[in-house]
């Protein structure tokens, strides 16, 4: 099940009213078991696959706390290397068998790789992550291990992030399946507003973004660097609708239901460094890494060298994370090479003498590193992200142009920038002093957004991209 479906569109409301009108006491149980029907609606076998990740985790979590040191390490060591090997088999093991026979091919040695060929369990990577940093807080005792086999399953399988984020902590998350809440209007109305904007980044603007993208990284031959340059600045911004997208309707839903989940996107495109930027874009697995592997690695607190070292290996594992190719590893090893020089040049921190001029111009030219960069991302293989960049510079003519999607296009850009400046700038609308005039932009907001997306939105039921992941 996906959000922009007519099935959630009914599940969803079933869901929130049985969860307002039942008592406190069953609506965990509630949501676990909408969580794992929205789960089973793509494949129901794999939710074998969450169930045992949960009482895995759950049960290994639970031996440490009665335990010394020394097995407690055993047992994080056990969690994690359980929950990767998961993780591996599915998403990882043909990948490397293809590599073992190119490797084995260059030295004249023959080997017909043997895979597997599973189908990648849709938020796998997600979902294993959450309770691996579930397994580390509770062994660095950030929190206590949690004791009802259903919360925490719960936690691990909940259904507005569990396919696509945000990776939420254990600290933040698991508390708040204990509380009883209440109903809030305004909460309410936060989340539907929250919701609905990211209904208009998917479907209005990531959307239609994809309708150009794919003609053009479809069919490479058939066209020129013009092309390529345009589809490159466009799935620039559809990456970014359809993740961002996500991740708001995710979090209006949970708000809707009284659940506050972490932020996944602060304007990462006005940001002034490669390195800056990773602090604003999929905020919760960039922090993740930063505490559970860059940090641990020795993170900055050493000699420039090391430092680059445990950049990079951050950044490999984050490309790594984001798919089985050569192009998702190219992709994390050039940010981490931008962060490197970045750091290395003192650009990473913003200056004290930092004029509007200034600002411009950093900000722009983190928009066109990350522009390229995202070629990497989205071609198919390494061969056409080179034959993409290389027919820019060498093949640059008039681009293939579908005017009627790139007008459309211009203008959600163009509201896009606003808000984002506006909000940039400090602005929000509870800024406005006079309560009724609130409460009327925010309902002009929801009324106009839905009349946008029905008039000029993509309403075909694309699969967000960051399924795949």
């Amino acid at each position: 099940m996906i959000f922009n479906s007519i099935q959630y569109l009914i599940f969803f409301p079933i869901v929130f009213l049985v969860y307002w009108i039942m008592p406190h006491k069953w609506r965990n149980w509630l949501l676990l078991l909408a969580s794992y029907y929205f789960y089973m609606c793509w494949n129901s076998l794999y939710a074998i696959l969450i169930m045992f990740t949960s009482v895995s985790t759950w049960g290994l979590a639970l031996a440490m706390d009665s335990k010394t040191d020394k097995s407690r390490k055993t047992l994080l060591s056990a969690s994690v290397l359980l929950n990767l090997s998961i993780l591996f088999t599915f998403k990882y093991y043909d990948f490397l068998m293809s590599i073992f026979s190119d490797v084995a091919a260059l030295m004249s040695i023959q080997i017909t790789p043997q895979k597997l060929g599973l189908l990648l369990p849709v938020g796998i990577s997600f979902y294993t992550f959450q309770a691996i940093g579930y397994s580390i807080d509770v062994y660095r005792r950030s929190i206590q291990p949690e004791r009802n086999l259903g919360i925490f399953a719960l936690f691990v399988s909940f259904f507005p992030q569990l396919v696509a984020g945000p990776i939420e902590r254990a600290t933040h998350l698991l508390p708040q399946f204990k509380e009883e809440k209440v109903f809030s209007y305004d909460l309410f109305r936060n989340g539907l507003m929250i919701m609905v904007f990211g209904f208009f980044l998917k479907l209005a603007l990531a959307d239609r973004c994809a309708i150009y993208v794919d003609s053009i990284f479809n069919n490479i031959p058939q066209h020129n660097g013009g092309s390529y340059l345009l589809a490159a600045v466009c799935f620039t911004f559809q990456i970014y609708g359809d993740f961002c997208g996500y991740s708001l309707i995710a979090i209006g839903t949970a708000k809707m239901l009284g659940y506050d989940m972490c932020s996944n996107f602060n304007r990462p495109y006005l940001s002034s460094s490669i390195t800056e930027f990773w602090r604003r874009w999929h905020i919760s697995l960039s922090s993740w890494f930063r505490d559970y592997v860059y940090i641990p690695l020795g993170g900055s607190r050493c000699t420039t060298l090391r430092r680059n070292v445990n950049l990079m290996t951050t950044m490999l594992l984050s490309g790594l994370w984001h798919g089985a190719s050569m192009n998702f590893v190219v992709w994390g090893g050039l940010h981490g090479l931008v962060m490197c020089i970045e750091k290395m040049l003192g650009i990473a921190k913003s200056p004290s003498n930092n004029t509007p001029l200034r600002k411009l111009l950093r900000v722009t030219s983190t928009f066109i590193i990350a522009c390229f960069l995202w070629i990497f991302f989205r071609a198919d293989n390494l061969t056409d992200a080179i034959t993409i960049i290389t027919g820019i510079f060498t093949d640059f003519g008039k681009p293939y142009i579908v005017w009627a999607h790139i007008l459309i296009i211009a203008v959600v850009l163009a509201l896009l920038m606003i808000q984002e400046i506006v909000y940039e700038r400090g602005f929000h609308i509870t800024s406005i002093k006079r309560i009724w005039l609130q409460h009327t932009v925010r309902y002009l907001f929801i009324v106009l957004t839905i009349a946008f997306i029905m008039l000029f939105g993509v309403l075909n039921g694309d699969q967000f991209i960051y399924f795949q992941f």
